[in-house]
Parts: structure tokens; C-alpha cells; sequence
């Protein structure tokens, strides 16, 4: 975390990074993923909602014991000031894993990696780490340390595609500086999207109540088994510390992340170049559209792939429900066959693809339906589209 100083000026933000890297910054930009916010209110069918808070098949401090020794403490330095967060051992030949905004910095307006970081073990040992890489679209970092001797602790990731709301986790991290501090909760909803440190979002975020606080940014959120589901990302706050509402980014893209990391260093993600808002059904009988569901493509990035592919957003405005909608243009029904309901399903059907790949949309234009192929590209990382 900042030091008082730069703490106090956190206390303003509404949607706060749980831990304090990025300059003092809040890596809560933007409003990309392909879909515009105003239109979040309907859609979606209700989350499948189990209550599990006190389960006897989870042990809080059975989880602790077996999992704080992999969680460790990580201290940046960025020239005249410094910041702190948690991460957590990925294997036994020193890799770690946080948040990129514990570990970067954009205050000189280009996201840059620290200038020195250590990491701090549960037995007192400090070392210094390399940064492999990082990944701003998901807000992840690879570090890599030489143990020098002594053992490590490595976490198992998990699996986040079957997760219940309802179900018990645990965060493990150094809030404030506390180091080692274990909070409790449940999964609060899934499929969240949130802010990245681009002007896209991360789709499939985990919302929890566990206790998140400045300094938990990179530690591990973690299911009944002491597995890691998702790293502890941002919370969403009036006073500064946790009001109940966090954020943790889910282990698949984690493991797609770091994956690329390793490789390369960076991370790519494939993109098409709309922005998008969900329709409902009582929207699309507003409009008199012959579809239930699908995206209405509200803009196109002038000379993107759906440009090139003869996509075309919307040229009118209609207020209704309390939201204002960009129509005219081309419904998104379908990619590759799967079908656009949900706000964020257009953004997390891209994401599965890479830059190059060629996706068939299935579009609501003039009132037929009409099977379009586009060449994905590379995501730009300061575009605010899908």
C-alpha cells in the first residue's frame, strides 16, 4: 500500500484498487469490454444462489494453515516512493503472482514497471524479484524469485466456471500492512465486470464480501480446498476501506494471463472494435426487433475489424427504462453460434479467441438475419471498445 500520505488521498475514490501500486492511481479505468454500462439493469437470468457461509466442509483455519505459507508480502519501489502488496507462490522454481498495479506505475503517463521489488516470506526471508511481465487488460504480473535454498510454498489454483453464489471463500493478504490477515466471506455474484488498468474490463470478476482492503491487491482469494479461485483485485467504496463490495480477478484468466507471461512477457487478447448494449426483452419490443436477446452495436471504431467487416452501429437515440440506447444499427445475436444475452457475453466470447482468428456474427439487420465473418485483431490497450 501508499504510504499516509497517499492513503489519504484514496479516500475519495469510489472504485478503489485494494492494493496501492500504479503511482497512487486508481487502476479502475475506463469503461471497455465491449459494452456500454448504461444498460446493466436486465438480461440476465438469476444466479443459481446456494448459502454455504457455514458449511461444514469449510474450515477457515484448516485453509489458513495450508495456504498462508504461499502468500507473501511484495514491496515496490518506482524511484522516490513505494508501494506494498500481496501475492501469492505459483511453484516450487520461484514464480510469483500479484496484480501488474502493485508492481507498475503510470504517474509520468505510461504505465511503467518498478524499479526494484522484494518479497517478503512468512519465515522472515526477503528477496528480490524480477518482474517476467505484466498484464494490464487483466491486471496480473508474473515475478519470478531464486529461493536460494529454501522451500517454497506453491498454491493450487483452481477452477472458477462452477462457482455458486453463496459459496465460502477466503482472502489472505496484507491489508494495511498486515501482514498475513485472513478474512472470510461468500461469493457475492459472479460474472462481474470491472475495471482493468486499460479502458477495457475484466469479465468474469468475482464479487465478494470477504474483507478486501488496501494491501490485499494480488493475494489469493480462495475456495473450500484452499485452492485459488481469483486474486484479490478492487473494491468498491465510499470511505476508502471495505464496504463489503470486492473484487477478485477469476483463475481462468489468471492462468491464460500468466501463461502468455511466461512465454513472451506480455499478453494479447483478440479484438473486435464495437461497443455494445444488452437487450432485453422489453427493449426489443420498444424497438419492435424480431430477437429477445443480442447486443445493439451502438459504435464502431473507425478502421477496426467490424468496420473492415461492414458492421454498423447505431445512428439514433432512444431514452427508455431510465437509459438512453444507441439505435439503428446491427443486433449481435449470436458469435460463432453462441447466443449474446448477458451484458458481458460478447466481451467474454472474443476473449476466448486470439488476434487473427475469424468469427462468424450472426446479425439482426433490417429486420433479417444475416451470418457475418470478421478477422479479429489485437486489442489497442487505450481503446475503450470490445
Amino acid at each position: 500500500m501508499r504510504r499516509p500520505s497517499a492513503f489519504l488521498a484514496l479516500l475519495a475514490i469510489l472504485a478503489l484498487l485494494a492494493g496501492c501500486g500504479s503511482g497512487g492511481e486508481s487502476a479502475t479505468q475506463g469503461d471497455g469490454g465491449g459494452g456500454d454500462s448504461v444498460a446493466k439493469v436486465a438480461g440476465s437470468p438469476p444466479p443459481e444462489v446456494v448459502v454455504e457461509a457455514s458449511s461444514p466442509g469449510f474450515d477457515a483455519t484448516r485453509i489458513y494453515e495450508e495456504a498462508a505459507p504461499g502468500v507473501v508480502t511484495i514491496r515496490s519501489v518506482f524511484g522516490a516512493s513505494a508501494a506494498e502488496g500481496s501475492g501469492f507462490v505459483l511453484d516450487e522454481e520461484g514464480e510469483i503472482v500479484t496484480n501488474a498495479h502493485v508492481v507498475t506505475d503510470e504517474s509520468s503517463g505510461e504505465r511503467e514497471p518498478a524499479k526494484q521489488v522484494y518479497i517478503e516470506f512468512p519465515n522472515r526471508n526477503v528477496v528480490p524479484a524480477e518482474i517476467v511481465g505484466f498484464d494490464p487488460f487483466v491486471d496480473v504480473a508474473l515475478l519470478k524469485i531464486a529461493p536460494d535454498g529454501f522451500a517454497l510454498h506453491p498454491l493450487e489454483l483452481g477452477d472458477d466456471k462452477d462457482l455458486r453464489v453463496g459459496q465460502p471463500v477466503a482472502a489472505i493478504g496484507s491489508p494495511f500492512g498486515e501482514q498475513q490477515s485472513l478474512s472470510v466471506g461468500v461469493v457475492s455474484a459472479t460474472d462481474r465486470a470491472v475495471k482493468s488498468l486499460t479502458r477495457f474490463e475484466i469479465s468474469g470478476a468475482i464479487q465478494t464480501d470477504a474483507s478486501i482492503n488496501p494491501g490485499n491487491s494480488g493475494g489469493p482469494l480462495l475456495d473450500a480446498g484452499g485452492r485459488v479461485i481469483g486474486i484479490n483485485q478492487q473494491i468498491e467504496t465510499n470511505s476508502g476501506a471495505n464496504d463489503g463490495v470486492g473484487f477478485a480477478v477469476p483463475v481462468s484468466a489468471i492462468k491464460r494471463s500468466v501463461a502468455q507471461l511466461r512465454q513472451d512477457g506480455q499478453a494479447e487478447y483478440a479484438y473486435i472494435g464495437v461497443s455494445g448494449q444488452p437487450l432485453y426483452p422489453q427493449l426489443a419490443r420498444k424497438l419492435g426487433l424480431d430477437t429477445t436477446f443480442g447486443s445493439l452495436v451502438a459504435d464502431v471504431v473507425s478502421g477496426g475489424p467490424a468496420e473492415r467487416a461492414g458492421i454498423e452501429g447505431g445512428d439514433e437515440k432512444v431514452q427508455f427504462q431510465a437509459a438512453q440506447y444507441r439505435t439503428g444499427g446491427d443486433v449481435i445475436l449470436q458469435v460463432d453460434g453462441r447466443d449474446i444475452v448477458r451484458p458481458d457475453d460478447l466481451a467474454e466470447a472474443i476473449a476466448t479467441k486470439q488476434p487473427g482468428d475469424v468469427v462468424t456474427l450472426t446479425l439482426l439487420r433490417d429486420g433479417k438475419r444475416e451470418d457475418v465473418k470478421v478477422t479479429l485483431g489485437k486489442r489497442p490497450d487505450s481503446s475503450g471498445s470490445g
